[in-house]
């Protein structure tokens, strides 16, 4: 029988800053008192393999704030599912006590006042703190898997094409990974990349499209605690549609369960004890993915973003979703006998810059590899009077601030902004800097258009969006947020089918609705479309908060959810 996991082994530390309310009164200092590094981090010896888990850390390298989502809707079967429970809901599902470090980890509940008592997460010199730990605790038990989404998401990883986080992610000691955004380089810097890995780049789902042969290796058997572990490679099945194609013309993409099927089978025909899928898929797809192939022992999410405090079950597979961006490392032990699990401990580590200690090597890299740049990422655009953040369904407060300067600075009636779940918070008070404006916008298309659109183009794109997130079957689910809108409104009904989810469009500063004949100047950016003209976003947000360099943004209003 599988036995019960935990998240945190601290009860008495919990149990210290539980009583955390709306004011926000303790200090940084009590936190830090109440939670230490062992707390997070002891764990008993159990069984005979242990994985590590990192998804969607998106360059990241330093310590940072990201709230979670206050709405994430689940369409048909999944409705009211993890991970579609947020906030309050939240909590009461997994029995975690409001204002505790586990409220403030995974929900948006009291987020700035929890951000500031216990301060930011993540940095790789936190998370290789925790690795080594737990490689000298469980010496040659452990394997140590990544996601994808790695490559991608920052200042330095724009600037060096994605090298500082191969540099980095090499020195962590990884065993394989699998992607996502990495593709956004190019077919040729991919390639390029991948000769650099120390571990493979696993991908049983891409194939070369002129051959139709498989573009990487699909699995690699490793042997840890006595026992032959396979890890299959799921790349992102969407990456030609969500991203441009024209980046990899030569490979072809795709859930691929038959390839799934096959590779399951030849894994354990291959002697494999334990099969873990290592995937990017999101969370809705894999947990369908779960439910049509057998022989999956373990399921690693990544894509949506997702933490969850405890694995889901599908069938005899264990989904984990480990989050976004560095904030979690997800530890998972096995006792594997037979060919097949017995039992396991799960822990989703809650990674507290200010709690666990920085490991010194890989300090010194991150300051080598962001040194050159250091200047300018500290540079100073602005600053918030409140709190910016992007993930959600709908518009975030950072989004706003984007669709703001690209009505502004490109002269448009109507701007739109893509639904990315990549992105970092700002606490109110903070200075916004160089490089938090590129960790919301860092990418190899910020070509920021601006165009005409009919009310019916409007009204169609934002139809297709929604069916990309809202489609009951996930399958057909690409894993994104709803695009933002800057001057305009609109209602949605996720329920109903495509064509019909979008209603009551209107144009905020008139209150005129959008008339389908009529065309209106739009602009946005991070276009899909090849020979795409006009300058970084980036270089607009910088020149909107010149003009408007105190930043006070109300929670959006103007899209209206009915269900």
């Amino acid at each position: 029988m599988f036995s019960r996991r935990e998240f945190l082994t601290a009860s008495v530390a919990l149990g210290a800053i539980a009583g955390v309310g709306m004011e926000g009164l303790w200090s940084r200092a009590a936190a830090q008192q109440a939670l230490s590094e062992n707390d997070l981090l002891d764990a008993p010896d159990f069984g005979n393999v242990t994985l590590l888990h990192l998804t969607d850390i998106h360059a990241q390298l330093k310590p940072l704030y990201f709230r979670e989502p206050s709405i994430n809707i689940g369409v048909g079967e999944v409705e009211g599912l993890p991970p579609h429970v947020t906030g309050a809901d939240f909590l009461k599902m997994f029995n975690l006590k409001p204002g505790s470090p586990e409220a403030y980890a995974l929900t948006s509940v009291d987020f700035t006042a929890l951000a500031k008592a216990y301060g930011k997460m993540g940095g790789l010199d936190r998370i290789a703190t925790i690795a080594k730990r737990v490689r000298a605790e469980r010496g040659d038990k452990v394997l140590f898997l990544d996601g994808g989404d790695t490559w991608q998401g920052s200042y330095t990883a724009n600037a060096s094409k994605g090298a500082d986080m191969v540099e980095a992610m090499n020195a962590l000691g990884l065993d394989a990974m699998t992607g996502h955004w990495e593709f956004t380089y190019g077919t040729d810097r991919v390639e390029e990349i991948v000769d650099t890995l120390d571990f493979p780049l696993l991908a049983g789902n891409i194939f070369d499209a002129e051959w139709n042969e498989p573009a990487f290796e699909a699995y690699q058997i490793f042997e840890r605690g006595g026992v032959k572990v396979a890890v299959i490679g799921q790349a992102f099945p969407y990456t030609p549609i969500a991203n441009p194609r024209w980046m990899i013309p030569n490979w072809s993409f795709g859930i691929r369960e038959d390839e799934v099927r096959k590779n399951v089978a030849a894994a354990r025909d291959d002697g494999a004890e334990l099969v873990v899928l290592l995937s990017h898929n999101g969370f809705d797809v894999d947990r369908k993915l779960a439910s049509r192939v057998d022989g999956i022992d373990v399921l690693l999410s990544g894509h949506t973003h997702d933490a969850l405090p405890e694995p889901i079950r599908v069938g005899n597979t264990m989904i984990i979703a480990s989050g976004s961006n560095g904030k979690f490392i997800s530890r998972l032990d096995l006792d594997v006998a037979d060919g097949s699990v017995k039992g396991f401990r799960y822990r989703l580590i809650p990674v507290f810059s200010d709690v666990i200690t920085p490991d010194p090597e890989i300090s010194a890299l991150i300051d080598r590899l962001r040194g050159p740049h250091e200047a300018e990422l500290q540079r100073e655009l602005g600053r918030t009077e409140t709190l910016l953040y992007r993930r959600g369904n709908f518009n975030g407060t950072f989004d706003d601030l984007i669709c703001q300067a690209l009505i502004a600075e490109r002269d448009a009636e109507i701007s739109l902004s893509p639904g990315f779940r990549w992105g970092t918070s700002l606490i109110s008070g903070q200075s916004i800097t160089v490089d938090d404006l590129h960790n919301a916008c860092a990418m190899t298309y910020p070509e920021a258009y601006r165009s005409t659109m009919s009310g019916q183009l409007i009204k169609d794109i934002l139809e297709d969006v929604a069916d990309n997130l809202f489609n009951p079957d996930p399958y057909y689910q690409q894993g994104g947020d709803m695009v933002r809108v800057g001057g305009m409104g609109y209602t949605i009904n996720p329920k109903k089918p495509i064509g019909s989810r979008i209603s009551d469009m209107t144009v905020l500063r008139t209150g005129e609705s959008i008339d389908p004949k009529r065309n209106y100047v739009v602009a946005g950016w991070a276009s899909v479309n090849e020979g795409t003209e006009g300058p970084p976003i980036w270089d607009v947000v910088e020149a909107h908060l010149k003009n408007n360099p105190t930043v006070n943004i109300e929670e959006n209003r103007s899209v209206k959810l009915v269900m």
